[in-house]
Formats: structure tokens, sequence, C-alpha cells
């Protein structure tokens, strides 16, 4: 529970960012951020996102006072909003409420990764994986399992009261169901090992195409369960790491009490098959995510997969609205390929920001 101490802290910071999030500049990104969205750009916007906090501890701004671990939570949201405001905020939006994560149990596919792990550096969450493959039998495919989804209310009800006391008058307390990161290929990534997955797709073809097939037909059965029981995310901000307001969502008779998948965004993404043809990736993607992708009100497809040379498949998934090419694309080849049918959302390579001594002039070029 909170301490008063914790509650200072909490309601403290609310304020600062409770300021900030009635400022008219606020509106105004949304509305720049609709625009894009909606193929009407004013002009490109701009976002920092996944960033590097473990390296960002200026004059102990992001430094956590508090000592219930649920308050340190709120606290270090609320701390890192507030320093990459005043710090690096291009066209960051900040919102004038908190969510507040609805209690879901989700028992997903029922398989647990075997794996090593290598941590190069303590302070960072990001370290290197290596996967025991448990996908090599005829057998091994029924270790996937359909998800089994209900609702913690008592717990979710106990979280919305700790909300409420940390932020009534200062930030709206809105409580969120699931925002689904539905790549086919990551948890695949995680029970195989991104090689033997690659090698499985052109020895094994067929074993690969009932393993992914499971796997849609799960993710399939969850996003039945979270609609039923009213446990998908209201319509959403930003959608992985770009701006996800638009006029187009919520679909007509929206109720926030039940959001449905045509409400949303859908992320959908296939890192792992970066380098396969493009004939492969129809095959083993694209057919597979067009079934989620259907559903959903609009899809921001791709992540750090260049898809140059992917174009005419990816306009087959269905509700495709914004497409990111990473660094290793090529990026006029890329943006030709999109042209006015998408949004381009250009990931430039963050590698120049990790010398020794920063260089802004190459940056800028």
């Amino acid at each position: 529970m909170p301490t008063k101490s914790d509650v200072a802290i909490i309601r403290e910071l609310a304020a600062r960012v409770a300021e900030i999030a009635a400022l008219p500049v606020q509106e105004e990104k949304r509305a720049l951020w609709r625009k894009l969205n909606g193929l009407r750009p004013e002009r490109p916007m701009v976002m920092i996102d996944q960033v590097c906090w473990n390296e960002m501890n200026i004059d102990d701004e992001l430094t956590l006072r508090c000592t219930d671990d649920e308050c340190r939570a709120y606290e270090q949201e609320l701390r890192r909003t507030l320093f990459q405001w005043r710090r690096f905020p291009v066209d960051m939006v900040v919102e004038p409420f908190i969510r507040v994560r609805k209690a879901i149990v989700n028992s997903r596919f029922g398989i647990t990764v075997h794996e090593s792990i290598a941590v190069t550096d303590p302070t960072n969450d990001v370290v290197g994986h290596k996967y025991l493959n448990q996908f090599e039998t005829e057998e091994d495919l029924e270790k996937i399992q359909m998800p089994v989804v209900c609702h913690d209310t008592a717990e979710t009800d106990r979280r919305l009261a700790v909300a409420h006391e940390l932020f009534d008058g200062l930030l709206e307390v809105r409580p969120d169901g699931a925002d689904l990161n539905l790549s086919l290929w990551d948890p695949i990534a995680t029970w195989m090992g991104v090689e033997n997955a690659l090698y499985a797709m052109i020895d094994r073809p067929d074993y690969v195409h009932r393993l992914v097939g499971r796997v849609t037909a799960g993710y399939i059965s969850m996003l039945d369960q979270l609609e039923a029981q009213g446990l998908l995310c209201q319509p959403q901000s930003l959608i992985h790491c770009t701006g996800a307001w638009t006029d187009e969502l919520p679909a007509p008779g929206y109720n926030p009490e039940k959001p449905r998948t045509k409400d949303i965004w859908m992320m959908g993404l296939a890192q792992m098959l970066a380098t396969v043809s493009p004939r492969m990736f129809k095959e083993f993607e694209v057919h597979y995510t067009s079934q989620l992708a259907a559903r959903f009100g609009l899809v921001y497809y791709g992540c750090c997969d260049p898809l140059d040379k992917k174009m005419a498949e990816v306009r087959m998934i269905p509700n495709v609205r914004k497409v990111s090419m990473s660094p290793w694309a090529d990026e006029e080849r890329g943006a030709a390929e999109i042209g006015r049918d998408f949004v381009y959302s250009r990931k430039p390579s963050p590698a120049l920001l990790a010398w020794d001594s920063f260089d802004a002039e190459r940056v800028r070029e």
C-alpha cells in the first residue's frame, strides 16, 4: 500500500504532468497525427521511442524515491514523461490520463521458453538470448495450447482504488485492457531459435505451416475471448513506436466497456523473416497474419524487418495503414513502393548515437 510519502511524491509529479497535458499544443499535435494517419499529412511527424533509459539519469531526475513497488512503477512512468518533455519531446503527446492495466490472466500458448542469456550491461534490460529448439517432432506440435483468458476483477478493482488515491483531481484514471503484439514469428523464434526456424521453413515446410497455423488459431481464440469479456484496450495513443491518433477509430457502435478489435490498431511484424524471399514471406506470413489483420480497424505493419522488396505482399494484408521501413531497407525504393497509399514510418539508424563522441553534423546528414 502507498505510504503518505509515496502519495506525496506521485501527486507532485502528476500535478506537473497534468499542467503539461493541459497545454494547447497537445491537441495541436494530436490533430497533426490524425492528419498523417488519415493520409492527409500536414508535415512529417517525429517521435523518439524505445529510449535507453538506463543511460539517461541526469542529475538524478530519473531516480525513484517511492518505496512501494506499485508506486515506483507509476513514478517511473511520470519521471520519464517529464524528462522526455523537457529534453526531447519532438511530436510526443502528453495525455491527461493514467492507464491502469486490467488484471488479465492469460495462459497464452503454454510453452516455457528454454534459453541461455548473455548480459553485457547489468543496468540494461536488453540481453542476448540463445534459445533451445523445442519443435523437432510431430508430437512437439501438441505443446501449443489454445490460450485461456480470464479477468481477476478483484485485482483490477484494487489497482483502480490505488490509482484513484494517487491521481484523483490531477489525472483521469482510465482502466485499460490488452494491447497486443500479434507477431506470429516472435514467439516461434523463442521456442525454436531463429536459425532452426528458418531452416525448418526450407527443410520441413508442411511442419512449419502446421506450427504457424496453430499459433494463428491461438491468437484468434485469444481475441475472441478478450472481446467477449470486454478486456481489449480502448483506442490507443501509440501503436508500438508511432502515434495512433486517428479520426477513423473507434468504429461506429463503439462501447468503451466492451471494445472490439475493429475499434483499435493492430501491430503486425515478422522481423525473423527479413532474409526470406517475397514468395516465402507471402506463404509463411501474409497468409496467416491476414487472418488477424482482417479483424482490426487499422494495422501498423513492420518494425525492423526491411520491407522495401516486399511491399507487393504487404499490400495483400487487410487494413494496413502504416508501414515501417527499417534502416536496413533501401529507403528510396521503400518510399516509392509505399507511395501515397500508406503512412511511411521511417526508422533512421540509431548507430550514429552510439559513438564515444557525438557528431551532430553527421547525424543531420
